[in-house]
């Protein structure tokens, strides 16, 4: 559980930085790029404003006049072409000059694209286009915005490089730091399975004298219901106590089981045989396909009481005249063990809930069965034990699918 809680610290924190920087990043190079676009249009309107040319502002005796340039070195450092076409795009005139790298074939190819485009301004390449319609045809210019695309594709490169670089940061100092965050969790969480453990030794020392008197009292006066009701409830509290008992010592053993191989299949068996008569006993239908020969690299004596408290949950829950199915198969490289049951009525939400500790569906059925909500929790951490899944499905709401599933 302690593990689990640090990884699950650590994938939250990494996520919420990455949503954080994937924003950031994001904004930034997003306003790169419109701030990029903005100046290429801001160029290219002065090019159809001018019949395709860039104007030196000192060719203007008005400032009002003047093109406002970005900067005056603007006319200087801007390459750019136009091509003039008719309405049946035909070629009326090329203007290739300021460009060294295009030639008149390649210009014409570039027009045409943008005409087909349908669009009044985008981009051919790396060349952006503003398409203007004038008397003598329809103008298309390009500005050469290669430079300025491949610094914005540099600055996206460096921001997206130096984010993986502070995601891989924070990701050490969590590894580091999570040690630390959980310690007051992991230490409270230790001393309350101790706590279960050594209160659960001391409860059975006087529920053993409760339980041997009241048989006492039985020997010499008789039978009568409140001694009945007295040994009733000890029987269930000793109960409670040994399963709790259990649970504690099947967390603290995560890892430390003796592991043997041992033929799972006989073991399904075995545990199907003492509860098939009680579930026909109760009129419930009871049908099991455990594929043959099937072995497990585990601790027997705990998959044996997981498989016994599955099977347990099912005939004690099922609905009257219900039907019971057990299924063990091997599935690529791990083995499934599914318990199915019809039920009253389940509800999705509980599903999530089965597995907690002390968590029943229904209480007053549940009192009358004598449960305490604490079976799936042993089978869910029996499982952990072996690294395996355990999961609860209902597909209608009146039926209830536990499905284990464990490394072969």
């Amino acid at each position: 559980m302690i593990k689990k809680l640090r990884i699950k610290l650590i994938l939250v924190s990494m996520l919420s930085l990455l949503v954080v920087l994937l924003a950031i990043v994001g904004s930034i190079n997003l306003l790169n790029v419109h701030r990029m676009i903005g100046e290429a249009d801001g160029v290219l309107d002065i090019l159809a404003e001018n019949d395709g040319r860039l104007p030196m502002q000192e060719e203007f005796t008005d400032l009002e006049d003047s093109p406002e340039y970005a900067s005056p070195e603007v006319p200087y450092e801007s390459r750019y072409f136009y091509v003039l076409l008719d309405e049946e795009a035909g070629v009326i005139a090329t203007n290739i000059e300021k460009i060294a790298a295009v030639d008149q074939e390649t210009a014409v190819e570039y027009a045409q694209a943008a005409l087909d485009s349908g669009a009044d301004r985008g981009f051919v390449g790396e060349y952006r286009y503003t398409v203007q319609e004038e008397d003598s045809g329809i103008r298309i210019s390009f500005l050469d915005c290669g430079r300025r695309i491949g610094m914005c594709r540099v600055f996206a490169l460096n921001s997206l490089w130096i984010s993986l670089l502070g995601m891989l940061a924070v990701f050490l100092l969590m590894m580091l730091a999570s040690g630390r965050i959980i310690k007051p969790v992991s230490d409270s969480y230790e001393k309350q399975k101790q706590f279960i453990t050594d209160a659960g030794h001391e409860i059975k020392t006087p529920l053993a004298i409760i339980d041997a008197d009241a048989g006492l009292i039985e020997m010499e006066n008789g039978p009568n219901e409140w001694l009945r009701d007295i040994q009733t409830q000890v029987r269930r509290l000793t109960g409670l106590t040994n399963d709790l008992i259990y649970l504690a010592r099947t967390e603290e053993a995560q890892g430390r089981q003796e592991m043997l191989d041992f033929p799972l299949s006989d073991m399904v068996e075995e545990q199907i045989c003492s509860f098939q008569a009680l579930a026909i006993q109760n009129n419930r239908k009871f049908v099991s396909h455990i594929q043959p020969m099937l072995t497990l690299h585990g601790d027997e004596k705990m998959i044996s009481q997981m498989v016994s408290i599955l099977l347990d949950n099912a005939v004690k829950y099922s609905d009257a005249g219900g039907e019971i199915r057990v299924m063990l198969e091997k599935q690529g490289r791990a083995v499934h063990l599914s318990v199915f049951n019809t039920v009253e009525s389940i509800n999705q939400q509980e599903l999530g809930h089965l597995f907690d500790r002390f968590y029943r569906t229904d209480r007053s059925r549940n009192s009358k069965t004598g449960g305490y909500g604490i079976g799936l929790s042993i089978a869910s951490a029996v499982t952990a034990a072996h690294k395996g899944k355990i999961l609860a499905a209902s597909r209608d709401g009146h039926s209830l699918l536990i499905t284990v599933i464990l490394p072969a």
